[in-house]
């Protein structure tokens, strides 16, 4: 296998080769231990509100357009020509599709940017720009004008979720990261409880010079400086991570070894882009992404409007928010510490989560939506399931690749689908459907996670061969240490193993 790999320029190589070397070291349980104590303490609760930070402001959106918004910058239109009158969303709608073009415009640079410069200068000066953005929408006098700053929004901060994917590859072993992706994504469910409970105290707010929706976007936007602050802290990778002593160093760096997903390389490899291009998990990944997140498009820029449809008030409507945000939450976390713990379940588990989410969006559909109907709140309470499915295709696409340029085409191809399903759950929600129950939306949610379901049964028949291929082949253990950190691909490396 020396043969594959001759005489590789130091450039080429993997951040970790300059600490370890080529040859495996034994290493202090004790320190090791200590070293993953404090990388969690350290990226962990960063992660989580950096996330958190994502979801509540592009999530703002829904209670914005409860607390005047739509009426403010004229969202709606009232067709009076019709008996009785209609309204028509479709701006809204817009509104909130616009800022996954925006996030699908940053992706791809916004990703190889943290591969080549620092990641902390990088993501610390673009934070603080997304803070100054999510200000400036107070300012928004016009929906071109909110048309704008939904993209603009989007596209800074298209950095935050592909380059934690990569952090935590390039931080934990394989078995780690289940657990890991499954707290910063948490936040999805967190941010919605926390973000419901801020809204619904901006909402008793009835005196001062701006709107209610406009104190929200200046409060998130503050909130989003201070987390930029703390980004420029942020180290490349464990090789130079400062909160750790030198011994700490070594030790999370080479405990890495065995799993071969590498640390950090800062050289765009054109072979590994036209790799993942050609990689049918790539795109089996991309398809799972893009039909389990059209719940969140739908959810995250409407759910308390179509809640207040059940015959809900305003508060009441975000208050109900909270059982979906917190059974996202707990879902999440659950189905992440399972995969940590039990082998080659993570992909079970996706199809049993799909599960609730077709049976909640069937209940809702089919119920009657008399006023304050409870089935229809149930119902919408169980869709938090997808919480869980997204969390694991997350999980299952960066375990599953190795090589920097491939783990970062990976995780930007992931938050690409990401934003084609929050794309396509708005333009699903047809205001003059409402007397029907939204029948394109709830049918063609339920359409999609079918298609996960498809997708990732294929995506495990697809692993367990490539696995059994690389059994096949014998193992030597000094080669196997050797390969580790040249920053080769899953296909290129005989040693690399698939989970599912």
């Amino acid at each position: 296998m020396d043969d594959a790999v001759p005489n590789r320029n130091p450039s080429d190589k993997d951040d970790a080769v300059a600490m370890v070397g080529e040859v495996r070291h034994s290493i202090d349980p004790v320190v090791e231990a200590r070293a993953i104590r404090k990388i969690d303490w350290f990226l962990i609760p960063a992660m989580i509100c950096g996330y958190g930070l994502v979801y509540y402001d592009k999530a703002i959106l829904g209670s914005a357009a409860l607390f005047g918004m739509t009426a403010d910058l004229k969202l709606s239109v009232v067709d009076n020509s019709t008996v009785p009158p209609t309204v028509d969303t479709r701006r809204l709608s817009w509104a909130t599709s616009l800022f996954y073009f925006g996030m699908l415009g940053g992706l791809y640079p916004m990703t190889f940017a943290l591969q080549r410069f620092d990641m902390g200068r990088i993501l610390g000066a673009v934070v603080i720009l997304w803070s100054a953005i999510c200000m400036l929408t107070a300012a928004v006098t016009s929906w071109q004008g909110l048309f704008v700053q939904r993209f603009f929004l989007g596209f800074v901060e298209s950095i935050i979720p592909t380059g934690f994917m990569c952090i935590v590859s390039g931080y934990y072993t394989q078995s780690e990261q289940s657990l890991r992706q499954s707290w910063w994504f948490s936040s999805t469910g967190l941010f919605t409880i926390i973000g419901g409970a801020l809204n619904y105290g901006f909402a008793q707010i009835t005196g001062g010079g701006l709107k209610r929706w406009q104190y929200i976007y200046l409060f998130g936007g503050s909130l989003t400086f201070i987390f930029g602050l703390f980004c420029f802290a942020l180290p490349n990778s464990p090789v130079s991570a400062w909160f750790l002593s030198n011994e700490e160093r070594f030790a999370a760096v080479e405990r890495l070894r065995y799993g071969q997903t590498g640390v950090r390389c800062t050289k765009f490899k054109s072979s590994q882009l036209k790799e993942a291009v050609l990689d049918i998990k790539v795109w089996l990944i991309f398809v799972m992404m893009a039909s389990a997140y059209t719940v969140n498009g739908a959810v995250s820029g409407f759910g308390p409007l179509i809640v207040s449809t059940f015959g809900w008030n305003t508060l009441q409507s975000i208050l109900f928010q909270f059982p979906l945000g917190g059974l996202c939450f707990i879902v999440i976390l659950a189905t992440g510490y399972i995969g940590s713990k039990v082998k080659n379940i993570r992909i079970f588990m996706l199809i049993f989560t799909c599960l609730p989410v077709i049976a909640g969006c069937a209940i809702i559909w089919k119920s009657t939506w008399s006023h304050h109907a409870a089935a229809p709140i149930v119902g919408y309470s169980i869709t938090g399931f997808f919480g869980g499915t997204v969390s694991l295709i997350i999980t299952i696409g960066m375990a599953n690749v190795a090589g920097h340029t491939k783990k970062s085409f990976m995780a930007a191809t992931i938050f690409v689908a990401y934003c084609v399903g929050n794309i396509v759950g708005p333009q699903l929600i047809w205001s003059q459907t409402k007397s029907r129950h939204y029948p394109a939306l709830w049918l063609g949610l339920i359409i999609c996670y079918i298609i996960c379901i498809v997708a990732s049964t294929m995506l495990y028949f697809v692993l367990r061969a490539e696995n059994k291929k690389k059994m096949a082949l014998l193992e030597d253990e000094a080669e196997r240490a050797k390969l580790a950190f040249q920053d080769l691909t899953d296909k290129e490396n005989p040693y690399f193993r698939y989970v599912y």
